[in-house]
């Protein structure tokens, strides 16, 4: 039975085949709840499965707790990637998922996030009952009790510390939210670990993906800009160092050896309050919860595109950790190779980032300096023209003072507009922020050289204008349109 409340699910037919042969392109994209059991699974859940007529399917999984089902011990849930279309774009929906998945509601409350998107808070609930078939606290709550069921299974952590990264300010109001909402107590999943972990090892988790998804061509695109020091990428694993000067720590993503649609996340030395907000970092920065097929399912319908979504159907955003540190490498490559600029911005970095030592990984040297540091650096000292020192001070001054962020909540026009307000910053370079910084999947610098060389297919390049025109038919996806052609002019030498 497909539930009325959610309309953005598969059409039933596709729901069925999709369960009954356990298809990974579906992982995340819906829900099998069983009416018999009151459990929800994963389409990819390896129990026998139910019979049609015990079944009910939503699209998300706040959904399918809101209507009184439990997870899944053997597939669970909370490991499945998240449903893409409606967390992408710009619609409200889309903006208030991002920025819940950010954090928002734990700090703020819902009337604060409807504030944000301009709406009411009886608009925004209205919006999410019809659109996910769950309030925003409901999603909100779902997200905190299914990252604590991850890390209860997966790793060693104590569970006060369990309470602090999934949100809830005392271990009381954690056991009281996961008794009532899986009728069971948290200690009770470390019955079933799924890792041997002891805790003075890194934190080890499993950050699912639909396939297919082509890793290496994404350590590619990393690689030919990583910054040594803050930065290490070989050919299984990316690596870099996050946090604070006072309290440094550092990750690597590295490929599953198994046979799993999942990257393997290590993190050393992150606050247990802080792992939920990195968690859903590396997942924007490594695009795991994009949904492929529909991307190629509009991509392919260009005849130049077509063959080059055959060739490398996995293909991703290559997303940033750091917005700031993003559009403070866009500015420097402007007009200017991918190896200048990274010559720069590794001689920033080391100037003026803070030096960090980690016995484990010492490879990893510096973080990236923030936006008040950037702002007091004597522009002279850049090693940049007068103008592109200008820009960054005024990109920096903007991020410092707040007039300027990276918040989930911003349309891409919006975002455009905010960005080319500052001295030197063009439409291309809003773009890229926006490709890179953003994710956003309709992000398009159509002025491009190597993108408008490439779009032309061997003759000359396109306009921008012209380009433009033709994308419209790649939209929402054009972002990912770019990745192909950026990807097929490195390997066909027209990259400059």
């Amino acid at each position: 039975m497909r539930d009325p409340a959610t309309t953005d699910l598969p059409d039933l037919q596709t729901c069925e085949q999709a369960r009954l042969s356990r298809d990974a392109r579906f992982d995340g994209l819906f829900f099998t709840a069983v009416t018999s059991t009151g459990i929800y699974c994963r389409p990819v859940c390896p129990a026998p499965p139910p019979r049609r007529d015990n079944i009910r399917y939503y699209a998300n999984a706040a959904a399918a707790e809101a209507a009184g089902f439990r997870p899944c011990l053997r597939c669970r849930p909370e490991l499945a990637p998240h449903g893409d279309v409606l967390h992408r774009g710009d619609s409200h929906i889309a903006q208030a998922l991002r920025l819940i998945d950010a954090g928002v509601l734990e700090q703020h409350s819902l009337a604060e996030l409807a504030r944000q998107l301009a709406l009411s808070d009886r608009q925004l609930r209205r919006l999410f009952v019809a659109r996910l078939g769950a309030t925003p606290m409901q999603v909100h709550a779902t997200r905190r009790l299914l990252f604590a069921k991850q890390l209860l299974g997966a790793t060693a952590l104590p569970i006060t510390q369990i309470a602090l990264a999934s949100g809830f300010r005392s271990l009381r109001r954690f056991n009281a939210a996961f008794q009532s909402a899986y009728r069971l107590a948290p200690r009770t999943l470390r019955k079933h670990p799924d890792a041997s972990a002891r805790a003075d090892e890194p934190l080890r988790l499993r950050l699912g993906y639909r396939p297919p998804y082509d890793f290496a061509a994404l350590l590619d695109f990393l690689r030919a800009r990583a910054l040594p020091g803050l930065e290490q990428v070989d050919a299984v694993s990316y690596a870099r160092a996050i946090g604070s000067a006072e309290r440094p720590a550092w990750l690597q993503v590295s490929a599953s050896g198994d046979g799993a649609h999942a990257l393997h996340l290590a993190l050393h030395g992150v606050a247990p309050a802080d792992l939920q907000a990195v968690v859903t970092r590396v997942r924007r920065m490594f695009d795991l919860d994009a949904d492929p097929h529909a991307i190629a399912a509009v991509l392919t319908r260009d005849a130049q595109l077509r063959p080059l979504l055959r060739r490398h159907p996995g293909l991703r955003l290559p997303g940033a950790w750091d917005g700031f540190e993003l559009a403070v490498r866009a500015v420097l490559g402007q007009q200017i190779s991918v190896a200048a600029a990274r010559t720069l911005a590794q001689r920033l970095l080391h100037a003026h980032g803070p030096r960090v030592v980690f016995a484990d990984a010492p490879m990893l040297t510096h973080l990236f300096p923030g936006a008040a540091r950037v702002a007091d650096i004597d522009p002279a000292t850049l090693g940049v023209t007068r103008m592109r020192a200008a820009t960054l001070h005024a990109l920096a001054c903007a991020i410092r003072d707040g007039a300027l962020d990276f918040a989930s909540a911003h349309s891409l026009d919006a975002w455009q507009a905010r960005c080319t307000a500052l001295p030197g910053i063009g439409a291309w370079t809003a773009q890229y922020i926006a490709l890179r910084a953003l994710s956003h999947p309709d992000a398009f610098p159509a002025n491009d050289l190597v993108l408008r060389r490439a779009a032309a297919n061997g003759a000359h390049a396109l306009s921008a204008k012209a380009l433009g025109a033709r994308a419209q038919s790649w939209r929402p996806w054009r972002a990912y349109a770019v990745i192909h052609l950026w990807r097929h002019a490195t390997r066909s030498g027209t990259s400059t």
